[in-house]
């Protein structure tokens, strides 16, 4: 098939080939006039074997060494129009070394942030998000005129600071998301961006964490009007919505009987698991990462569309599966993956949308969120999530405000 110059092209390749051998394939694609090319970023069962990912670091490397394009995509779902330099559902931990014209930077619950935030940037502006602990010692290739987007509460996290002091000393300027007014990155940073949340007293943050979404959910919009991404009906629209999101919550808040009583009848397991397609991965995280924080159960986050490669497994009877589905065009396919958790003896609590009646029907018990823009869903998602770790742990007697091994603030490397 003949390609034009600078096109992209799939790449395939066999799980175990040397390094050589990849190498070489590249190269020949080069030769060919293919400028780029698309991976999946999981076409087996074993893709998280510790072969795999060194495959895709050595197709990395030589693809930046011979400065050809890399497009990863999460679902294994090409798009139809390869077009506009954008980044899709990229794998932060795979591609260490992807030239792109944004960067975010986050440690401990942060991620999740920015990971919910970064498809509004990706519509219309390359991204590449980074976990700042995992890019320790690794070269990320940005551009001049790039940003880096550092999040941190408390604006000393370690290895976010490094991150900050790295990218300012290679040039790019850096704008800090942080709570605590006069912290280091507040103070490192070329603009800084306070969430003025208030102290947060407790060491797994919640507030916090709701402030920052908060703030990247503006910082984007802003992106998206300046860049003519966003109309000025769109831009006023999506601020009603934000306005509307205090109040949405306190709605919320008001079924937290309901979902102490629920909690209370999971205080003795020993593994919970939470699902979620897209950005509702992302809000999976966090509510795992809440659970495990203050409550000491086993917990893991898992995108569904991952269960059947291995991950299904762990599922026996009777074990907590926690299903959250908030955009409407994934709703079907996550009660697919309901489904089949249920198959296995799973008891499944979804956090939906109101027009999502159809969960019920697959799921053991359902909390609905209020209706809001789709952008802002998970805003709401983490409430019931949070509510629901909060009384895990009480049930269990931890001590909620200052887990076991924790610190507010994370200050070594």
């Amino acid at each position: 098939m003949g390609q034009t110059k600078n096109s992209l092209y799939p790449l395939f390749w066999q799980h175990g080939e040397k390094e050589e051998e990849l190498r070489e394939e590249i190269g020949k694609m080069q030769e060919g006039g293919i400028g780029g090319f698309i991976v999946e970023s999981r076409p087996h069962p074993d893709y998280l074997s510790y072969g795999w990912w060194r495959d895709l670091e050595v197709i990395l490397s030589e693809a930046e060494r011979r400065q050809m394009e890399v497009w990863i995509f999460d679902d294994g779902a090409y798009p139809s129009g390869l077009g506009g330099g954008k980044v899709k559902a990229l794998y932060p931990e795979a591609c260490k070394r992807y030239i792109a014209k944004r960067q975010i930077d986050a440690q401990g619950p942060l991620p999740g942030a920015s990971f919910q935030i970064a498809p509004w940037l990706e519509e219309g502006e390359a991204l590449y998000r980074v976990i700042a602990g995992k890019r320790a010692g690794g070269r990320e290739a940005l551009e001049e005129g790039s940003l880096v987007i550092v999040i941190s509460q408390s604006g000393e996290t370690a290895d976010t600071l490094a991150a900050l002091r790295e990218s300012k000393a290679r040039g790019i300027r850096v704008l800090g998301i942080v709570n605590v007014v006069g912290s280091s990155i507040a103070r490192e940073a070329d603009a800084c961006l306070y969430t003025w949340a208030g102290p947060e007293i407790a060491v797994a943050t919640t507030k916090a964490y709701s402030a920052q979404l908060a703030a990247l959910y503006l910082l984007a919009m802003k992106f998206g009007r300046v860049r003519g991404v966003l109309t000025d009906t769109e831009f006023r629209s999506l601020s009603d919505s934000l306005k509307c999101l205090p109040d949405q919550i306190e709605l919320l808040l008001g079924q937290k009987q309901k979902i102490q009583r629920f909690a209370n009848r999971y205080l003795g397991a020993r593994d919970i698991f939470f699902i979620g397609r897209g950005i509702d991965y992302a809000i999976s995280l966090e509510g795992s990462l809440k659970l495990k924080e203050i409550s000491y159960i086993h917990s893991e986050a898992y995108a569904a569309g991952e269960l059947k490669h291995g991950t299904i497994s762990l599922i026996e009877d009777g074990t907590l599966v926690v299903a959250v589905s908030t955009q409407p065009e994934l709703y079907q396919k996550t009660i697919s993956n309901i489904v089949e958790v249920k198959a296995r003896g799973a008891f499944v609590m979804a956090v939906t949308n109101e027009e999502n009646k159809a969960v019920e029907k697959v799921s053991d018990y359902v909390v609905y969120l209020p209706g809001t823009h789709p952008r802002f869903t998970n805003s709401l998602a983490i409430i019931p999530l949070q509510l629901f770790a909060y009384y895990v742990a009480l049930g269990r007697g931890c001590d909620v405000d200052k887990p076991r091994n924790l610190a507010k603030s994370v200050t070594v490397e």
